[in-house]
């Protein structure tokens, strides 16, 4: 009797913060959408947080289950944790199905998470590493770790130089590189990535060939690395995966209905929506500023403020506000930005909301505060010019009158016709890209039938050469 052919069951385990679980688990649909198994490994305290239909969510350990990263408070702790309970805990996760008659075939893992390839070779299957950010990024800091680009990068050797990139002056540069010594750690994850990375079997980004052509082709010099994105719910792109209109994961719990019934009766393009995601806080000092920007500028906005954040606001504001802004604690960001009284998405530039605002055509304002966020902005701005980045005074604020200048300039200025066509133009090639046949589709479509078909062992992204160039 011939033994029917398991199906290719892929565990996909992100990095446990939003801007990181939801790249991963759109990933993980439309492997699902293509015939493949899909499973999440999540921690303890995110795993209450994931619901998609047709995949399951499994829970490992980082050492700190009850708080997660909150409970740890310091970086190298947190991540040396996770490295030992998870490696023992995704262990034992292979191990139970192994014996459950749905073998995993591969494990798709966050790069912040090297040790996840130790794992999946010690038992034997297939390891797909998958870079949340930017090809630009990406690119950028591999160079580091191959010992190409030195740190910490000298005012005389500015702008700098990486082959793919518009030349990066100190405003553009990510802060772990700006200033190496004020994020050791976070500087030594980003550099860990690559420890590794030339014994996975596949190394994914989520990004688009057309969007960052130039950088993908040189990156492929050291790495041999597949756009497969954007990773954008299907409902905001191709429309091939049935009612994916969310990621199916919230730490937060959306107040959607409050913002569509505020956005009602609105006219089109005339709202600037501002949000500077899960993490990122402005100063009381730079606070103030946008507020009474938003406000001077005369146009209607919508402004997602995290709870915390409400008490830099200055007193009376919401008073002052009420006829033309509304603030909200937190709300569905494609919902909005697929909105058609949107106008202008006032952004920190985070890689997700970079890509959102990319796949659904809408200007931007970029006021990036750390890490990636400054290299973003810098390519929404003078590369895709889908945008404008406020200048920073000495103190690193942006003051009132920079941002109104710039909200006028995408919104009603001479350029917002260009920069608006821009938008939509990438908002096409994001659709074209993810859709039957389109770039990304076809990387998508390559692993999942080499996962299928492939005997184990023989897959490695570096030693298969001649299929990645």
């Amino acid at each position: 009797m011939v033994q029917e052919k398991l199906n290719a069951h892929v565990v996909v385990l992100p990095y446990p913060g939003q801007g990181h679980i939801n790249p991963l688990l759109q990933f993980a649909k439309r492997l699902v959408s293509k015939g493949v198994k899909a499973t999440i490994a999540t921690t303890h305290y995110t795993v209450k947080s994931i619901a998609a239909p047709n995949i399951a969510v499994e829970a490992i350990s980082d050492g700190f289950d009850e708080g997660g990263f909150a409970q740890a408070r310091n970086v190298s702790l947190f991540l040396n944790s996770f490295r030992i309970n998870g490696s023992e805990t995704l262990s034992q996760l292979i191990d139970k199905f192994q014996h459950s008659g749905s073998p995993i075939t591969c494990i798709v893992y966050d790069s912040f998470l090297p040790w996840a390839l130790d794992v999946a070779k010690k038992h034997g299957i297939y390891g797909a590493a998958f870079f949340t950010n930017s090809a630009a990024v990406c690119s950028t800091f591999c160079r580091i770790s191959h010992g190409m680009l030195e740190l910490p990068v000298k005012e005389e050797d500015l702008p700098l130089i990486v082959p793919g990139l518009p030349p990066l002056n100190c405003q553009d540069l990510p802060s772990f590189i700006r200033l190496p010594e004020s994020y050791p750690a976070y500087l030594a994850m980003k550099l860990s990535q690559f420890s590794n990375v030339n014994k996975a079997d596949w190394i994914f980004m989520n990004t688009f060939e057309a969007l960052e052509s130039q950088v993908v082709k040189n990156m492929l010099q050291l790495m041999p690395a597949k756009p497969i994105g954007p990773t954008v719910p299907s409902a905001y792109l191709d429309g091939r995966i049935g009612d994916d209109k969310g990621y199916g994961a919230s730490l937060w719990r959306p107040l959607g209905e409050e913002c569509m019934e505020w956005l009602k009766g609105k006219s089109p393009q005339s709202v600037v929506y501002v949000s500077f995601g899960s993490m990122v806080s402005l100063t009381a000092e730079g606070m103030e500023e946008m507020a009474w920007g938003l406000k001077e500028s005369g146009m209607s906005f919508l402004w997602v403020l995290r709870e915390p954040e409400h008490s830099k606001m200055p007193k009376g504001y919401r008073e002052a506000i009420k006829e033309k802004g509304l603030i909200v604690t937190w709300c569905n960001q494609l919902e909005l930005l697929a909105h058609q009284a949107i106008g202008c998405f006032v952004t920190h530039c985070g890689w997700n909301s970079t890509l959102e605002g990319l796949s659904l055509g809408v200007p931007m304002v970029g006021v990036p505060q750390w890490a990636d966020q400054l290299t973003d902005a810098k390519f929404v701005e003078d590369v895709w010019e889908v945008g404008v980045r406020p200048k920073e005074d000495e103190k690193g604020v942006v003051r009132k009158q920079e941002l109104v200048k710039c909200l006028k300039e995408v919104m009603e200025g001479k350029r917002s016709q260009d920069i608006r066509r821009n938008a939509n133009k990438w908002k096409v090639m994001a659709r074209e890209a993810i859709d039957e046949g389109g770039s990304s589709d076809k990387n998508i479509n390559d692993f999942v039938n080499r996962l299928k078909n492939a005997d184990k062992g023989k897959v490695n992204a570096y030693s298969n050469g001649h299929s990645y160039h």
